[in-house]
């Protein structure tokens, strides 16, 4: 088992149990313009994760995977428009969502060969990393949102 797949369980795992209460009204609600929703936080987490594995392990995406490695990018990075509409981010496609990134990235975090490791992919923010520093920042990515959905579920006018 891989350092890194350790270190993603445990942000990963936080992450889940900040977004996972939360109700469709609650991942949904904006704190302010040009800020993402903690359902749009969920479903980038998700995207960057498929994104990440379908790079490293030349899977092509199709279907919702293909609509989450969207989000990786889409209205986070970029000018595009977030590819889930606010009536579509649900718990359930919330929890379908991360189910299928799981799916897609554990195995490669838990075992990653050496190859993988050194395989050049594209970042969701743009510089070619390698492998490695592709599974260090999966490790990472989750812990990261965790802390935005905690403010945006601590904040005035959060729906209770």
């Amino acid at each position: 088992m891989s350092d890194f797949v350790i270190s993603w369980r445990l942000s990963r795992g936080r992450f889940l149990d900040a977004v996972s209460p939360l109700n469709t009204s609650q991942l949904n609600w904006r704190l302010h313009p040009g800020v993402l929703t903690a359902g749009e936080m969920a479903l980038h987490v998700a995207g960057v994760e498929i994104s990440f594995a379908g790079q490293l392990t030349e899977r092509p995406t199709e279907g919702l995977a293909a609509r989450l490695r969207a989000a990786a990018t889409d209205g986070v990075v970029n000018d595009n428009p977030f590819p889930f509409e606010a009536a579509e981010i649900t718990p359930e496609l919330v929890a379908q969502s991360m189910e299928l990134a799981r799916e897609w990235v554990q195995p490669i975090l838990e075992r990653p060969s050496s190859e993988l490791l050194a395989k050049q992919i594209v970042s969701a923010l743009g510089p070619v990393i390698t492998g490695e520093g592709a599974l260090a920042r999966l490790a990472f990515h989750p812990g990261y949102h965790q802390g935005q959905v905690h403010l945006i579920a601590t904040a005035p006018g959060f729906p209770t």
